[in-house]
């Protein structure tokens, strides 16, 4: 069979078409600009405390795999169980410890499941309700607490030993005391362990150093880690 022939066999199945091949490629830039801008309300609103432009930077690469999965399979049933047996033997491990970084997930991969399915107007608007929704709502609960919204310079986790001389109060007192505005957002007291994660906020520079240097005045063996917040 010569490769005319043979891309004529496959035009007459209907596996090949301009057509297809034309929806497929629209398919591929709504995909790509809806998980973009999945991504993007992530990285502005998302409340996880790990890296979440990191992690957004997948959701595009997330939703355009789904997109081609449910494209190729659509079609066929024994692709769609031959996909069954292969993801049977692939084990996927991620670090995901939030319940918001799963939902995005499973919100980009709705969106190539919805495009892939041949459903872009559901697909659409349903995203753009989604994410609508989402900012409603963050807008009424900042509303009811009837405080502004802050963002955070660092994340201050403080581990100690309570044979050091440190409990809770005087931690969230050192703290306060050498910084501007803070927020205790995890507090875990177990056996003769502290561990605090603050998100905090400096005036100066040379503040996180003043931190520091109060809690080790107390408690020299005391770990601070201050990371970025994003």
């Amino acid at each position: 069979m010569d490769q005319s022939s043979f891309l004529q066999k496959y035009v007459q199945d209907g596996l090949v078409s301009g057509d297809s091949i034309f929806l497929f490629l629209i398919n591929i830039l709504l995909v790509a600009g809806l998980s973009h801008i999945v991504s993007l309300t992530y990285i502005r609103f998302g409340a996880t405390l790990s890296n979440r432009r990191a992690f957004a930077k997948n959701f595009v690469l997330v939703s355009l795999t789904t997109l081609l999965i449910i494209t190729v399979v659509k079609a066929s049933l024994a692709l769609s169980l031959g996909l069954i047996g292969a993801l049977s033997i692939v084990r996927y491990r991620a670090a995901i410890k939030e319940p918001e970084e799963l939902s995005y997930i499973f919100l980009v991969i709705s969106i190539g499941i919805g495009m892939g399915a041949g459903q872009q107007i559901i697909t659409i608007v349903a995203v753009i309700a989604i994410l609508a929704i989402l900012r409603i709502k963050e807008f009424l609960s900042k509303d009811i607490r009837g405080a502004k919204s802050w963002d955070p310079d660092l994340y201050l986790t403080i581990s100690a030993s309570k044979n050091g001389g440190l409990n809770l109060d005087d931690i969230t007192r050192l703290v306060e005391e050498n910084c501007s505005r803070l927020r205790l957002k995890r507090a875990d007291v177990s056996g003769l362990n502290i561990e605090t994660l603050f998100l905090i906020e400096f005036n100066q520079a040379n503040d996180p150093y003043m931190v520091e240097s109060a809690l080790r005045a107390v408690d020299e063996n005391v770990n601070v880690t201050f990371l970025e917040a994003e």
